[in-house]
């Protein structure tokens, strides 16, 4: 207890120094002037009195620092003496205070915003009990990796695996909800009865589904989310057992999920519902609409799981040979599946973010370098007065503390605005498949992040300072003018190393930067075989009480006559799936007389309106297109794309035969009556696949998308487009209302190659401004170091323009190294982000021709300003001030 309060007076003691101070000049004079006394008592002179008791005192300055280190704690006050001296010196510098801290807090910013996005996609572990032991389960084709299940495959997987302790579907589903604003379609999905107990997930209220809920032959039921709770129903705690109406169907509200809860594999869906397998395609087991997820037994591994996945896909493919020909398995960590396709692009942000930290680190130490030339003398003073190496080093290290402390509350400020850039880049429709990006912001894991940067930023600014002086072989030699030019030098050639690896640094991500943006070029100019402009998009979805085809048939018709009769309208088309989106919803033909050994013919699958190639401007090439009669009625024709005419029919006329399902039956059976010419229906890199168009009226489907071609700016029709469908029929749900350019612009494939180009193009221009600064710093310094041997040169009868020749000759060699290390480095990193790049070569010359040519420009703008100066030094106050 007496340490205790020893050590807490001794902490006060920090904060009262004026006060203490007093107290021990006043306790000191006391004891000092009783020896005194004591000394004049025994007959000394005053002098002699006061010269005797200070010897006996042991001296005033000695016993005051005595009483001082017991009093306080001196590390503790040196520390602090050390801030202030620091807080000193950085405001006598403002300029390069204010420089090194925004440098060093731009590159700390950027860095923490890339780190809160890879946190969160790559690092945080997925919200659900023991993430690590879940995995997708799907199959595999040879035209989709990752495949769907069906419901009978599913059920066949789940009955003879030995390596999941649960296995369970989900897909996505949209429903029609009844409101007091009319009917709206919402998000959500269907799964199994055991998927929420799969992912270790409980309901805040009611409860989970019960096994054998999600069967046909069972009462239909809904869990809710947190926010469709709140929306739709009010938060009420009685809602547990109502009834809701989802597509004309009415279900059972069984639960509320938790506010956390999201699965990004399916969005965000609002409605919950048990599986209950019903119509066409769940009924068929060659009809694949289901993803799966398990979770794997204790002490099974992704790979085994896998691997007896694989062999029941075999067992599967030998057992119904028509149905599962090919039909293979995967099994992968859940979390691969979910963040797969976003990791190249959060990694090659990262490591932009990463370079871009470099730079600043490398600029802000060749700043206190350039800073600690100016403080010889002052350094070489105190070592001559008796101060360790171990305490200027001190010194060094407080300065670089205050200065990396102000860089790093300045840069999350900077990370906490670079984050809200960044997530302007993402679009709502991106967004919704990842929600865990939702509420992005500066947390404490990324607090940790900077403060883990702080730490090595510290030692990186200690050490430089420290090294160029501490470590010197006699501090003393700061204290003569000759020693100036010998650690100029050495000075000169460190920094000199230093630029080189940030104009190399700048180098590749101009490149990357480059790169990407060509790539995302040649994108948007991939032929996709129509005219995109002026085409206005809506998706519709009809009523529940629109049930038989021929209703559906008539409805439609009606709409599109409502939206021809609108003014700038050209023509109308409806079409189960726009093109340019992704390949899918595909069927398997086979062709009637040709061979066949049960392959299956995977090709897209549309229905289309008669007006779809014509309101999109796709070129007929041969036969002849749909025509509006051509219904129910009528017998069955399709017409085909090119690709499948090359594939499928080489060498023989199309037009005419016959093609069906790889059983033939009676019912898929159809006539060819035209080829158009590659719509391209995926996605923008990828190969055009074969596809078939089937008439929207002899296969109606109650979700589709209607798009106008119209002489009028697309975006101002659509709100007329919405008005004139809903006069048809007020029921009709419409949404994602959207020009087909900004639907091409904002494609995944798009969005991906644009976001990377705009946001490495960001740190490049960074990077070249810093690369250009460091360089402007070395070239200054060194003409500053050379300011007598340039005053020589002149007075010697130099002329200016070999000065220029001088200075800039030692510019071009600095840059010249830094383009040649950094072209070498940028190839080797554009082939690492090959995945990123479409139509362009990782040694693309026009690029790094046109990096060189920019970088050589900047650092010779750099360069100029000092070699200016130094052609400008008057010989005479050269020399003078040597």
């Amino acid at each position: 207890m007496k340490q205790l309060r020893a050590w807490m007076l001794r902490l006060a003691g920090l904060f009262s120094k004026s006060r203490r101070e007093r107290e021990l000049a006043a306790e000191i004079e006391a004891h000092l002037q009783m020896h005194i006394d004591d000394n004049l008592r025994s007959g000394l002179s005053l002098d002699e009195a006061r010269r005797q008791a200070i010897l006996k005192l042991g001296g005033v300055e000695q016993t005051r620092q005595a009483c001082r280190e017991r009093a306080t704690m001196p590390f503790l006050e040196g520390v602090l003496q050390d801030l202030r001296f620091a807080a000193r010196q950085l405001a006598k510098n403002p300029g390069f205070a204010c420089v090194a801290i925004f440098v060093l807090a731009l590159g700390i910013g950027a860095s923490v915003a890339i780190f809160a996005f890879v946190d969160a996609t790559l690092l945080k572990p997925l919200p659900y009990r023991q993430p690590n032991r879940l995995a997708a389960v799907t199959e595999t084709v040879r035209e989709f990796p990752r495949a769907q299940l069906s419901v009978e495959d599913y059920r066949d997987w789940k009955s003879r695996n030995d390596v999941f302790s649960s296995l369970d579907v989900y897909n996505q589903i949209g429903y029609m909800l009844p409101t007091h604003e009319g009917t709206q379609l919402v998000r959500g999905a269907r799964v199994s009865d055991g998927f929420f107990k799969t992912l270790g997930v409980m309901p805040i209220l009611g409860r989970d589904f019960y096994p054998g809920e999600d069967l046909s032959s069972s009462p239909r039921a809904v869990m809710l989310t947190y926010a469709a709770w709140q929306k739709f129903f009010g938060g009420r705690q009685d809602i547990v057992g109502q009834a809701v109406t989802l597509s004309g169907n009415s279900y059972t509200i069984v639960g509320v999920l938790p506010r956390s809860f999201l699965f990004a594999l399916v969005g965000t869906p609002l409605f919950w519902t048990a599986l209950h397998p019903e119509g066409q395609c769940d009924l068929r087991r060659s009809c694949h609409n289901l993803n799966g997820v398990a979770r794997l037994k204790d002490g099974v591994s992704v790979a085994l799981a896998d691997a007896e996945m694989k062999s029941i896909a075999t067992q599967l493919e030998k057992q119904y040979p028509t149905s599962n020909r090919g039909q293979g398995a995967i099994v992968e960590p859940l979390r691969e599946v979910i963040v797969g396709q976003v990791r190249p692009l959060l990694l090659l942000l990262l490591a932009g973010a990463a370079l871009l930290l470099v730079i600043a680190c490398v600029n802000v130490s060749s700043l206190l370098l350039v800073r600690s030339e100016s403080r010889r003398r002052e350094i070489a003073v105190r070592g001559a007065l008796g101060a360790s190496h171990a305490r200027l080093v001190r010194q060094f290290v407080t300065e670089g503390f205050v200065l990396v402390i102000a860089g790093s509350v300045l840069g999350l400020a900077f990370g906490a605005m670079f984050l809200r850039v960044l997530l302007g880049f993402i679009t709502k429709d991106i967004l919704e498949y990842t929600p865990y990006l939702n509420g992005l912001g500066i947390d404490l894991r990324a607090v940790a992040f900077v403060a883990i940067l702080s730490l090595i930023s510290l030692v990186l600014f200690s050490l430089a300072p420290a090294l160029r002086f501490i470590l010197s072989s006699d501090i003393r030699d700061g204290l003569a003018e000759g020693g100036r030019s010998a650690a100029g030098n050495v000075w000169r050639r460190f920094a000199s190393n230093l630029v080189i690896v940030e104009l190399a640094i700048a180098v590749v991500l101009l490149a990357a930067a480059g790169l990407l943006g060509k790539s995302f070029y040649r994108l948007l100019r991939v032929d996709i075989g129509f005219q995109s402009d002026h085409l206005a998009t809506v998706q519709v979805a009809l009523p529940a009480s629109y049930a038989t085809d021929a209703q559906k048939v008539t409805l439609t018709r009606e709409i599109l006559n409502r939206l021809q009769a609108l003014p700038g309208v050209k023509s109308v088309g409806v079409t189960s799936r726009l093109p340019v989106m992704s390949n899918g919803n595909t069927t398997w033909i086979r062709i009637v007389g040709h061979p066949y050994n049960g392959e299956h013919n995977e090709v897209n699958e549309r229905e289309v309106s008669s007006e779809f190639f014509r309101t999109l401007q796709a070129p007929l090439l041969r036969g002849r297109l749909f025509t509006e009669a051509e219904d129910l009625t009528k017998p069955n024709v399709v017409v085909i794309n090119e690709a499948l005419a090359k594939k499928y029919f080489p060498g023989e006329d199309p037009i005419g035969k016959q093609m069906g399902d790889n059983t033939l039956t009676p019912k898929s059976l159809t006539e060819v009556i035209g080829i158009v010419g590659d719509v391209k229906e995926g996605s923008l890199d990828e190969e055009t696949w074969p596809a078939v168009y089937y008439p929207f009226n002899q296969g109606p489907d109650d979700f589709f998308i209607v798009f106008v071609r119209t002489d009028r700016t697309e975006a101002v029709i659509l709100p007329a487009m919405i008005a004139a469908i809903h006069q048809v029929e007020p029921a009709i749900a419409t949404f994602d209302e959207m020009t087909m350019n900004e639907r091409i612009y904002n494609s995944p494939t798009a969005y991906l190659h644009r976001t990377s180009a705009w946001l490495i193009g960001g740190f490049a221009g960074l990077a070249l401004v810093l690369g250009a600064v460091g360089l402007y710093g070395v070239i200054a310094y060194s003409v500053s170091q050379r300011t007598r041997e340039i005053g020589v040169r002149m007075a010697l009868g130099a002329q200016r323009s070999a000065v220029y020749q001088l200075i800039m000759g030692e510019a071009g060699w600095l840059t010249g190294a830094g383009i040649l290390a950094g072209l070498i480095l940028a190839v080797a990193a554009a082939v690492l982000m090959r995945k990123l790049l479409f139509g362009v070569p990782a040694w693309d010359i026009t690029i790094l021709l046109a990096v060189s040519i920019m970088l050589a420009a900047s650092a010779l703008v750099a360069s100029y300003l000092p070699a200016r100066r130094a052609a400008s030094v008057n010989p005479v106050d050269a020399l003078r001030a040597e």
